[in-house]
């Protein structure tokens, strides 16, 4: 298996007092980032990466999670049993999805923002985007798949696929499928179409229950595209600044679309040697 593994935390943070925190280890912000990672997230994202991996990633989130919950407890920041508040109460969890021609796409979450996105091959080899760092001793696979725009909606559709679809949402969507058809034009009932159709009839939708999904629009986004390419830099550039402009706060969606094209941007630039 190939991967980029998750940072070493600093001198500093790893013998502080505050112990090892989840912004030492990983690309995360606000108030998650100054946790310190505990014993029970550490044991709740091994299990969910069991669950739906069948297995725990080699130098992935749950064995760095469970390597600083370790380093915590020895240092009296955390207690054995010891959940962070912010894991507990907005959950840890892995998502997959897979990836037409063969393995799949997986996205690690802890309160909702990622920790871990790659992509797994059929014979097991994977290369992770969103963190720093090299695995020691990873076997580097020689041509790792690039992933598509399609590909990255679907990701999305996956990591937040329960979300109803706001306006937000509509115009990431546009923005990616421009990228992908090389039209500036929304495709007649194409996904910015269904995208934006959704968007206006969920302002009209009083229940959350009863609005249009994103998981709705976005499932089987690639044979949904008139035309599809690798997810490059300036295509996810372009797609969140499409998000962002279209939402209060100017906050892109944890593991929604721009998050998503931003993962495979970097996946697809990781080096391969």
């Amino acid at each position: 298996m190939s991967q980029e593994q998750p940072r070493r935390p600093s001198e500093k943070a790893a013998g502080g007092e505050q112990g090892i925190r989840y912004g030492d280890v990983f690309p995360v912000t606000g108030s998650l980032a100054a946790k310190p990672i505990a014993p029970r997230d550490a044991a709740t994202m091994q299990s969910a990466e069991n669950l739906v991996l069948g297995k725990t990633v080699k130098g992935g989130p749950a064995a760095a999670m469970e390597s600083a919950a370790s380093r915590n407890e020895e240092m009296g920041v955390v207690g054995h049993d010891q959940a962070t508040d912010a894991a507990a109460e907005q959950g840890v969890n892995v998502s997959d999805t897979l990836v037409p021609g063969g393995g799949r796409i997986v996205t690690e979450f802890v309160a909702g923002q990622a920790v871990g996105h790659y992509v797994e091959q059929d014979d097991g080899a994977a290369v992770v985007a969103g963190v720093a760092g090299a695995a020691p001793g990873a076997v580097r696979v020689e041509e790792p798949a690039k992933i598509t725009i399609g590909e990255a909606l679907e990701a999305a559709a996956l990591a937040a696929g329960g979300k109803p679809v706001e306006r937000s949402d509509a115009a990431a969507i546009q923005a990616a499928e421009a990228k992908a058809t090389g039209m500036d034009t929304s495709m007649p009932g194409g996904l910015a179409a269904q995208a934006q159709s959704a968007a206006a009839a969920n302002l009209w939708t009083a229940r959350d229950a009863d609005k249009t999904k994103l998981g709705d629009v976005l499932s089987n986004a690639t044979a949904k595209l008139a035309a599809d390419k690798d997810v490059e830099s300036g295509d996810a550039a372009r797609v969140a600044g499409a998000e962002t402009r279209n939402k209060p706060g100017a906050a892109a969606r944890p593991g929604g679309v721009a998050a998503s094209m931003a993962a495979a941007a970097r996946l697809n630039r990781a080096p391969t040697t």
